[in-house]
């Protein structure tokens, strides 16, 4: 089971569910539990990348047909379709990263994507009723606390949003 993160100049860094609680157990692990994965910019990745979000969830208690798992689903689903149709870098991948702050009762989901050139709106655009996309920013908007994007250095930016999980 995959249950670290990756970092694009490393390889997978695995570990095994007990060695996780053993480090929380014993106090060397101070960061938030965190996950993330590297997919390929296309309409594949973007439904692995959904899939994978909800395993996280149910991973951290949150069954998938709970409120938060079906909330950080649909977020993570339109970042990353997003990444694919309005991010994508020929030759170049999407990243997804979900990390749980069980102080806040939030998950933060952040998409990195090459493209720098476009950047997102300060507000969700209004959208036609009748239009066939122009929905996805307001639902994220809907279902998260904050939403936003940052530059990504030396290319990129990064989609994020900070999405409440309370209790089910």
């Amino acid at each position: 089971m995959l249950t670290g993160t990756t970092a694009p100049e490393e390889g997978p860094r695995r570990t095994t569910a007990a060695a996780a609680t053993a480090a929380a157990l014993d106090g060397t692990a101070h960061e938030p539990p965190s996950w993330s994965g590297q997919f390929a910019s296309s309409p594949r990745g973007a439904q692995l990348a959904r899939r994978l979000a909800v395993r996280r969830m149910e991973e951290w208690g949150q069954p998938p047909e709970s409120d938060a798992s079906c909330a950080v689903a649909l977020v993570v689903g339109e970042l990353a379709a997003n990444a694919v149709r309005h991010g994508r870098t020929p030759g170049r991948d999407f990243r997804l990263r979900l990390a749980l702050d069980t102080a806040s009762d939030l998950v933060r989901v952040e998409v990195t994507d090459a493209a720098s050139e476009k950047r997102l709106p300060p507000a969700p655009p209004t959208s036609c009723p009748e239009g066939e996309s122009g929905r996805g920013l307001l639902l994220v908007d809907a279902l998260s606390l904050r939403w936003g994007s940052t530059p990504r250095r030396p290319v990129g930016k990064t989609v994020w949003a900070e999405v409440p999980v309370g209790a089910t």
